[in-house]
């Protein structure tokens, strides 16, 4: 089998040590993360982890039920990228002497639509939203004009079809908002 990108999406309570408990499970097969994130989901007291990872469809079908059996785990699911819509974001800052001195530097930032968002005497920092290789290209392009530093999120993705986990959510919420 071809190892491939495959996006996990883990729907859990918000406990503590879970997400190293869940980085255990990837470490002890020599998986690497590409990318992770952790944000609240559509369902109060439900969290969601987007884990971004390059294996087997084998392995990743063993992951997810291995991810499952965590108690604190709702529902994991995992999807390819043709799947998902999926987006990073970024953050650079680059000296302002040499931005101010390029024209080209700003009329690409805005055919790249990215934005300006703070600007100093010193430095500008620039976002920029979108898939991981318009993010690498404005990282390469940006480089020489003095890029001061760098940051990029995880991915964040959602499903192109519907998702069964609504319901299961729901019912999660109630029963726990009960106890």
């Amino acid at each position: 089998m071809e190892k491939k990108n495959f996006t996990v999406s883990i729907y859990t309570e918000n406990n503590l040590g879970l997400l190293s408990r869940i980085a255990a499970i990837f470490l002890r097969r020599h998986i690497n993360i590409e990318s992770i994130t952790a944000s609240p989901s559509e369902v109060p007291e439900v969290m969601r982890f987007i884990i971004v990872v390059e294996v087997t469809e084998e392995q990743i079908k063993k992951i997810v039920g291995q991810i499952e059996k965590q108690i604190e785990v709702i529902k994991a699911f995992y999807h390819t990228a043709e799947e998902m819509i999926y987006q990073e974001t970024a953050l650079y800052k680059i000296k302002s002497s040499e931005f101010l001195d390029d024209l080209n530097v700003q009329a690409f930032i805005k055919a790249t639509n990215a934005r300006i968002v703070t600007v100093t005497p010193k430095f500008f920092v620039i976002e920029k939203t979108g898939k991981r290789h318009e993010v690498d290209e404005l990282y390469e392009t940006l480089k020489p004009y003095g890029l001061m530093q760098f940051v990029r999120s995880g991915t964040i993705a959602v499903t192109k079809n519907e998702m069964q986990i609504t319901g299961i959510l729901e019912k999660f919420n109630t029963t726990n908002s009960i106890s």
